[in-house]
């Protein structure tokens, strides 16, 4: 099958973990689109504000907003209106905070904002969940959340390379799945436990692949990006 450049792109989301807009703006001109998103997250979010996703817009980029949402219903779904109002196309939620929380989300995100449900962080591994009270292992964890993300009306789930066919098969295929924690093979680890290959990603079934230091942290992001988006195009080619 063949795939478009473009199509492989499309899968690929930048992590823009950067501290000031300034430093966004640099790596986005250095980046010259390669990349079908941007993630703005809460480093970038707490300092600059809206303005951080603003400004990736008037780059002509898709914004993926990364708050995590954690809060009683209300409150989410007045943030979720914020969010909406700024035009982003993605916005998480934890699915951590229950059902109702996440379906308040989903009713106030209106068509264009599409809704994640955060299963399990990629920096957790199954010592890690008995002393914040999660019981069983992070797969039968972030498949009853996915189940949950699902029923609620989210528009798809972030989980860890190690789930994505557990996620798949618990839900429909209307779900997208993304993908953080995704590592080249020559690339270290730093502070992920469940991590993968663009490659393994796309293979077991990932939909959109969020890539962070791998990129921003290269000597040379274009090139870095164009590995990556290299070996998503040939992953789809292989499915």
């Amino acid at each position: 099958m063949s795939i478009s450049r473009q199509e492989a792109k499309n899968r690929l989301i930048l992590a823009l973990d950067v501290p000031s807009i300034d430093e966004g703006r640099a790596l986005l001109e250095r980046l010259e689109g390669r990349a079908g998103l941007i993630k703005v997250g809460l480093e970038l979010f707490t300092r600059e504000g809206p303005r951080a996703a603003e400004a990736v817009m008037e780059l002509g980029y898709d914004v993926f907003l990364d708050l995590k949402l954690h809060d009683i219903p209300n409150t989410v779904a007045g943030a979720v209106r914020s969010a909406r109002s700024l035009g982003v196309k993605l916005l998480t939620v934890h699915t951590g905070g229950g059902a109702a929380m996440v379906e308040a989300a989903c009713q106030n995100a209106g068509e264009s904002l599409g809704i994640l449900g955060v299963t399990v962080l990629t920096s957790l591994g199954a010592d890690d969940l008995p002393p914040v009270g999660i019981q069983g292992d992070p797969q039968k964890v972030v498949q009853m959340r996915a189940e949950l993300a699902a029923a609620s009306g989210c528009h798809g789930v972030v989980c860890s390379p190690k789930e994505i066919e557990i996620v798949r098969s618990a839900t429909s295929e209307r779900l997208r799945i993304v993908t953080p924690g995704i590592r080249p093979a020559d690339a270290s680890m730093e502070d992920q436990k469940r991590a993968a290959t663009p490659r393994a990603a796309i293979l077991r079934g990932s939909d959109y692949l969020v890539v962070g230091r791998p990129i921003s942290k290269a000597d040379d992001p274009a090139a870095a990006a164009d590995a990556i988006v290299d070996e998503i195009q040939a992953a789809l080619e292989a499915k």
